[in-house]
């Protein structure tokens, strides 16, 4: 445990001084986040947008009146990942559910410093294990030892059922950092009202084999998730074509959802170092602009 946080610390590290040379020192945070909460209300005003109207105050016959809103000065932050069997996948040493814990460590530590509230919920197709939010430096080893002993009851992925359990879990608008592969059918709807309601991060945890998937004949391929062993011929024409066509279209839906709910989308190679790749997210939040990266 204690040589693992040590590990995580040394990356968090990195990061924060790779960003702090990049930006010139003008670093805030990842969870600089853009929620705003109800302050107070005042009369309308010429030029105010009539969707800020408080029609209730209004109703009351003294004029009309519109909510003011002020910055949420404390970040509630959420980790969500993905542990069902198809994460226990990798090209490297590290499987991609290895570099998803590894990741929500060093997020954990990094948010603890930056005085948010942080918590964590871990999915398969059911709850895996929930962590209320809290702050402080325990919070984040917390985490970080959960993740370590964590053994999932379930193989199987259910990313709507997760998304869903998540909503009802999570009122307040936080920041929620959602790490999976996504290799999952159905999950657009529920993703897409995650978008809508809160900050959301796609994290997606993408192994080499993934999308440039080596011709070896006919081998035969383990779905972690029924136990089933199929028979694959990886070096057919046929085959190879539709197998990245549909990768492809998986990643482009998911990036498409991103973009359409202004959620920032990173692509994290488990076979590369993710410091790195960190590092480019933490640059698109503070710069204020939620794109894909």
């Amino acid at each position: 445990m204690k040589e693992l946080v040590k590990k995580l610390r040394k990356y968090e590290i990195r990061i924060r001084k790779a960003i702090t040379s990049q930006m010139q020192g003008d670093f805030h945070s990842v969870f600089k986040g853009t929620g705003l909460e109800f302050d107070d209300v005042r009369a309308y005003q010429y030029g105010d947008d009539v969707r800020s109207i408080d029609w209730n105050v209004s109703a009351k016959g003294h004029g009309t009146f519109v909510k003011t809103y002020r910055e949420e000065k404390e970040q509630l932050v959420f980790l969500m990942l993905d542990v069902s069997a198809s994460q226990k996948i990798g090209t490297g040493e590290q499987q991609k559910l290895d570099i998803g814990k590894e990741i929500c460590g060093v997020l954990a530590l990094s948010a603890a410093r930056q005085q948010s509230q942080i918590g964590m919920i871990c999915i398969s197709d059911q709850k895996e294990k929930y962590i209320k939010p809290a702050k402080g430096i325990e919070q984040a080893y917390s985490i970080i030892k959960a993740l370590q002993e964590l053994q999932p009851k379930s193989i199987k992925t259910g990313l709507a059922a997760g998304i869903r359990l998540t909503l009802d879990i999570i009122k307040r608008r936080s920041i929620i950092l959602l790490l999976s592969d996504f290799i999952d059918n159905n999950y657009e709807k529920e993703l897409s009202m995650l978008a809508r309601r809160h900050d959301l991060i796609v994290l997606h945890l993408v192994d080499l084999r993934e999308h440039k998937l080596p011709p070896m004949g006919i081998v035969p391929i383990l779905d972690k998730e029924t136990g089933r062993t199929l028979w694959l011929n990886t070096s057919g024409e046929e085959f190879r074509r539709h197998y990245h066509a549909q990768y492809q279209e998986n990643q482009e839906v998911l990036m498409r959802i991103c973009q359409k709910y202004q959620a920032n989308y990173l692509a994290i190679e488990t076979n590369e170092d993710y410091v790195p790749q960190l590092v480019n997210l933490f640059r698109l939040r503070n710069k204020g602009t939620k794109k894909s990266a």
